[in-house]
Parts: C-alpha cells; structure tokens; sequence
C-alpha cells in the first residue's frame, strides 16, 4: 500500500516542551483524516513539519512520496493562521494563487467564478479582500487552497470562526472533495 502521508518517528520540541513526540503516522491516498485534540496538542505543529514550514528534531516525513516542498503543485494547503493580500480584489487573489500553483488559461477566470458561486460569494469577485468579512475572507483563502485541484488538501482548523451555515458549506465541499478521490487531512478541536 503507498500512503499519501508518511511519518515515521517524528518528533518536534520548543525547550522543554514536547510537542510531538515518537509519532509515527500513515494515511492512505484518498483518506479523509482529522486530528481531533486540544489546543497544543500538536495538530499545527505536525501539520507544520508535514508542509515543510518547520523541521522535526529527529524522525522522517515523505508527502506524496517526497517532500511537501518538492510536491507543492500537487498540495492544498490553509493554514491556521489565515491571511488574504487585503489591497488586491478577490478575483485577482485568487488568480494570482492558482498561477503560483501553475494553472493558465481562458478558463481560469470562469472556474474562479464558479467556485465563487459554490461557495456562496457570487459577487465578491471584485471587491477588495479587506472589504470582505472575516468569514468570507477565511472562505476566499479556502477557495485559494483547493483552486488548483490539489491531491492531497492540508486544512489546519478550517471551520474556526465559520458560523454553522458557512462551516455546513465548506464541510459539504470537503467531503465533495474527498468522494472525488482526493486526500484530506484536516484538524480541529
């Protein structure tokens, strides 16, 4: 069997606090994965090392069988801390993020327009970021994330500060995502 995420004996310390430890870890592709646990448990900081963004003191992490840096085309990933460019327009944002991520074409803007749609902010599309709420900011960045249809998709605590209508509509497209064969791996508490 080939697993999409592979930790093996990962460890992580900040001084004297252990905030992973020994972990060892498998997920098949096309899983659906949360890390369910308290604030500092670990989920972020796992989540962290997964991405590449920080490195573990001892142990190993294959992503896609490599590193998440050399598969980053291949990876969706919202972090926990949210952060839209808050001068640009919503459209361009996204855009924007989607060439990063290698996608071209005419049929870019159509597919930004669709997802706009789907996810319930159909008229957004020229509008600053920082005009947006909160909550439609994290489901533009959200958006940005999965645009590209990644394989693997890395939430960290993606229904934090939705309401319940806006967590059920990003909930409905995770598991959307997921029937389509796609890996998940998200955290919550």
């Amino acid at each position: 069997m080939t697993f999409a995420i592979e930790l093996n004996q990962l460890s992580k310390s900040y001084g004297d606090v252990n905030a992973v430890q020994n972990l060892h870890l498998e997920i098949p592709y096309g899983t659906l994965c949360g890390f369910l646990g308290p604030n500092g448990a670990g989920k972020s900081t796992t989540i962290r090392m997964i991405m590449s963004i920080i490195h573990g003191d001892s142990g190993t992490v294959r992503v896609l069988g490599t590193t998440a840096i050399n598969a980053k085309d291949q990876i969706g990933y919202l972090p926990e801390e949210r952060g839209v460019y808050r001068k640009m327009k919503v459209g361009a944002f996204i855009e924007y993020i989607a060439h990063l991520k290698g996608m071209r074409g005419s049929s870019l803007k159509t597919k930004i327009e669709e997802w706009l749609n789907r996810i319930e902010l159909p008229d957004v599309k020229n509008k600053k970021c920082e005009e947006l709420s909160k909550g439609m900011q994290q489901k533009i960045q959200f958006l940005a994330a999965i645009i590209h249809e990644p394989e693997l998709i890395i939430l960290d605590e993606p229904f934090s500060g939705l309401d319940p209508v806006n967590a059920k509509i990003i909930g409905k497209i995770i598991d959307e995502l997921h029937h389509e064969g796609r890996t998940i791996l998200f955290s919550t508490h």
